[in-house]
């Protein structure tokens, strides 16, 4: 499971309309960055030159709710890379709680190696915060060019003993220049005691050219111990020099243990080369909301999101979330959310402002936050330790 800025932001634009909603957010934010089994054993990179990087950035949300305060910050010191992200509720008393918070440090053991350690803290109900979740990777580049991976996820129970939940091992291996294969055993604790596998994940890619295809099967233990197929992923990634489409397809076994397509993804990235960008996301799904299934796919949401940058230098991000109207599902899709996003870098920095719109029960487009965040981090750089490509 992954979860992309666009679709955090359209996420946390709904925190608005209830608290409960906002907590769910919060924690589908903590289970994507820590249970996500998908992800494939890729082998270390280099470090980019500037070891000495560093930044921090602050922000607030208000809306309906209250006030949110965000605080994220940068440490690069070489072989130790360090990355914190809190978001913090603004109490009736004026004090901030810590609502949820990761800290994530990578570290170059040696020239092959690279461990990351991410721990997840809650409230403690007393005003401070609670580790409630702690996930360590650690990447092995093989010799043949392949790697391993090995993921360990340790949560606390309620009296604050940390134990372990899910252990997983994982290990990529080239079968040919442009092929690769990888496998994933995914244990977790026994009725027995003790950890024993409890999927397995198999996944093949293969690039040919400017164009890649990927699968991937996960399969569970049944109730009489035998393995079963629980999903199956095919896809492909079509590339050219500004432009990149990626088609993926969901299969699901029905009630017979037949698989069959219950949803479709289709992302198309284009760049004019002037700094204007677009990426239009549409998702496909048997079941469409006000309408019984036919057994065939619908369109069920399509996300487009455009970037420009004017000739000062001026970023603006316009983000629009279009869905069908349960109530008229036949219509069409409807814009129920617009996100603009404003940022303007200087030498200090950089301000970001961002206004979200959502659209009521009477069909009408209101502003629900406006978000103001500020950072010293006026030319930065994204760090990726471990890509095989830019394929994913």
């Amino acid at each position: 499971m992954l979860i992309t800025k666009a679709s955090a932001n359209y996420l946390r634009t709904f925190s608005a309309n209830s608290a409960q909603l906002r907590c769910v957010v919060l924690l589908a934010a903590i289970t994507a960055l820590c249970w996500d089994t998908s992800v494939w054993a890729q082998a270390p990179d280099s470090q980019p030159s500037d070891t000495s990087q560093s930044w921090t950035k602050t922000g607030e949300s208000h809306d309906g709710l209250g006030t949110l305060r965000t605080v994220e910050s940068h440490t690069n010191n070489g072989d130790r890379i360090s990355d914190t992200h809190s978001v913090q509720q603004r109490l009736a008393d004026g004090r901030y709680q810590t609502s949820v918070e990761t800290s994530k440090e990578t570290i170059r053991v040696n020239s092959s190696t690279v461990r990351t350690i991410t721990r997840t803290f809650g409230p403690d109900g007393s005003g401070g915060k609670r580790l409630l979740e702690i996930t360590e990777d650690e990447t092995q580049s093989l010799p043949d060019g392949g790697s391993r991976l090995v993921r360990t996820t340790s949560r606390t129970d309620q009296n604050g003993n940390l134990k372990q939940v899910q252990r997983e091992v994982g290990e990529t291996r080239k079968v040919s220049a442009d092929t690769e294969e990888t496998t994933t055993t995914v244990l977790r604790p026994s009725v027995n005691g003790g950890m024993a596998p409890a999927a397995q994940i198999e996944g093949h890619r293969k690039r040919d050219g400017n164009n890649t295809e990927y699968d991937q099967t996960t399969r569970i233990l049944d109730g009489s111990g035998n393995w079963q197929i629980s999903q199956m992923r095919q896809g492909t990634i079509q590339e050219d020099a500004n432009n990149r489409t990626t088609e993926e397809r969901l299969f699901l076994p029905d009630n017979k243990g037949n698989l069959s397509e219950t949803s479709r993804n289709v992302s198309k990235e284009s760049d004019n080369g002037s700094g204007e960008k677009q990426n239009i996301n549409e998702s496909y799904a048997i079941d469409l909301p006000g309408s019984t299934r036919d057994g065939s796919l619908h369109l069920v949401q399509r996300e487009t999101t455009k970037e420009s940058v004017d000739s000062e230098g001026r970023q603006t991000s316009v983000q629009q979330v279009e869905q069908p109207n349960p109530g008229d599902p036949g219509a069409g899709l409807r814009v129920i959310m617009i996100g603009t996003e404003n940022d303007r870098s200087g030498p200090m920095g950089t301000r970001t402002t961002r206004t979200t719109q959502v659209r009521d029960a009477n069909g009408n487009l209101n502003v629900v936050s406006v978000d103001f965040s500020k950072s010293d981090q006026s030319n930065a750089v994204q760090v990726e330790i471990a890509p095989f490509d830019k394929a994913k």
